[in-house]
């Protein structure tokens, strides 16, 4: 096991309400979904409201109409594996249905200590950095290779148990 993960946030602007009958194809298939990725390898942890199974309630300073996605994952592969080689493929297909393209970044990760549970307002600085800034290895797409090393994390051996120390 390793003494890092890899987090993520995407995010989508609604072009219709929730309760919409025009973005039922979306909120109809968010359980399913959920459950591939709760049982995917290398699935850590996801954000979920306090209303149900899905992060759908929460509200950033990104807009009322933005709903997010957050989750953790052992491994950039473990993440790509779910979001490309899994049914949410096809969902994803399908975002220009429900959500509104995107003229920035939607989608953001970063490494974090193995344990760290990020919070939203977390996730969302770190997508506004990317918009402002640009990859880097604190804050990068699918495109970027930025290691958990490249951000300061190194994983030290210390009599049999794994440390978590940040650099810099």
């Amino acid at each position: 096991m390793t003494g890092h993960h890899l987090a993520q946030l995407n995010v989508g602007t609604l072009k219709h309400p929730l309760d919409d009958p025009r973005t039922h194809g979306f909120t109809s298939m968010l359980d399913t979904l959920n459950a591939v990725a709760d049982r995917a390898p290398g699935f850590v942890w996801r954000l979920v409201g306090d209303e149900g199974n899905d992060a759908t309630e929460v509200r950033t300073s990104l807009g009322a109409d933005v709903i997010v996605n957050m989750s953790v994952w052992e491994s950039r592969d473990s993440l790509w594996d779910y979001v490309y080689r899994s049914g949410h493929l096809d969902v994803l297909r399908r975002r220009a249905e429900w959500f509104e393209l995107p003229k920035t970044a939607f989608q953001v990760m970063w490494w974090i200590p193995a344990g760290h549970i990020p919070t939203v307002d977390e996730a969302v600085e770190r997508l506004q950095l990317l918009r402002a800034c640009g990859p880097s290895p604190s804050a990068f797409g699918f495109k970027d290779k930025y290691t958990a090393a490249d951000a300061g994390l190194v994983v030290m051996a210390a009599d049999a148990t794994t440390t978590v120390q940040t650099t810099g």
